[in-house]
């Protein structure tokens, strides 16, 4: 078997404390080195990973020797920055998403990228899902007919999550957080891998009158690739994270739900799921971290990479501005 990469975190909030899981258990990565501004982060992670070396900085990270990848999972604002540290260190980059808010700069390391041929991925989970490869091949086969609609609706019993009670102001805030940064995207990635780029027709999110906080709901609708689109999403109701994903077509229709359950509807009507999410979770999961080793040794791979991720948060940030 071949060595196994080495890879540093930067930033052990909830994202990047489940990478480190995750990457404990795949056969080809490993993770060797971490950073994080907290304390209280830190030591979880040492107890959690006692063999995790902890670097003093984040450039510390960066400069490990042996280093083949840095996963980014810092807030937004500071994707970028350490992105072309890594590059200039000759390091794979694995970023969470939102890559940026910041259009401009977003271009810059794309051509920076597209000059330099770095190697870079972005983690969009469904990237690798059931689910995706099942629209994909729905579309390409004529199995559920003709597209004729996708309905996306999201709904949560609070924002941030629970889970993410430690995430930071930010992810609560307009600047930089929000549900449809954090979650939309997702979907609308799917959408836009498996149908095209889309195009906002009419946008209309429901923010807080203190100017500060993130949208409260958003209804909306898009085109793409010629399929009407329509988006509902709320901070209301009494499940902690609802999202569900339909593609309709003339003989049928297919649906992502619970993030990685899925299921196809006939012509009759009968709604038929296809594994659990609980087995297409761990699917997909398992499937991205291979992507990753394909990224980081220069190999094809299904990874969205910095140029896609950016057409997604567009799609996003106009959804956001309204119209």
């Amino acid at each position: 078997m071949s060595e196994r990469k080495q890879i540093g975190v930067i930033s052990l909030g909830v994202m990047g404390q489940r990478m480190l899981a995750r990457l404990a258990e795949h056969a080809r990565m490993r993770a060797v080195v971490a950073w994080d501004p907290n304390p209280a982060a830190v030591a979880e992670v040492r107890k959690r990973f006692p063999e995790l070396r902890i670097a003093a900085t984040a450039a510390d990270v960066i400069a490990t020797p042996a280093l083949a990848c840095v996963y980014i999972a810092s807030p937004p604002s500071s994707h970028l920055a350490y992105a072309h540290q890594g590059f200039d260190a000759g390091l794979a980059v694995f970023s969470e998403k939102p890559l940026t808010v910041d259009f401009a700069e977003g271009r810059k390391a794309i051509a920076r990228i597209e000059a330099e041929r770095q190697r870079n991925g972005v983690n969009f989970s469904l990237a690798t899902s059931p689910g995706l490869a099942a629209m994909q091949a729905a579309i390409a086969d004529g199995s559920i007919g003709k597209p004729e609609r996708v309905e996306i609706e999201l709904a949560f019993d609070q924002w941030p999550r629970a889970w993410q009670a430690d995430a930071g102001r930010w992810l609560a805030e307009r600047a930089e957080g929000g549900f449809s940064r954090e979650v939309l995207s997702h979907f609308v990635f799917v959408l836009q891998r498996a149908l095209g780029q889309s195009k906002v027709e009419q946008a209309k999110p429901d923010y807080p009158a203190d100017g500060v906080g993130a949208e409260r709901a958003l209804t909306a609708r898009l085109k793409a690739g010629g399929i009407p689109v329509t988006v509902a999403a709320r901070v209301a109701g009494e499940l902690p994270d609802f999202n569900r994903m339909t593609l309709i077509g003339s003989a049928g229709a297919l649906e992502i739900h619970d993030w990685f359950g899925l299921r196809r509807r006939s012509k009759d009507g009968d709604w038929i799921a296809a594994g659990t999410p609980q087995v297409n979770r761990l699917a997909g999961q398992s499937g991205q971290l291979d992507q990753l080793v394909a990224m980081i040794e220069g190999r094809a791979h299904t990874l969205p990479d910095f140029a896609e991720a950016l057409a997604v948060q567009e799609t996003i940030e106009a959804v956001l501005q309204g119209c």
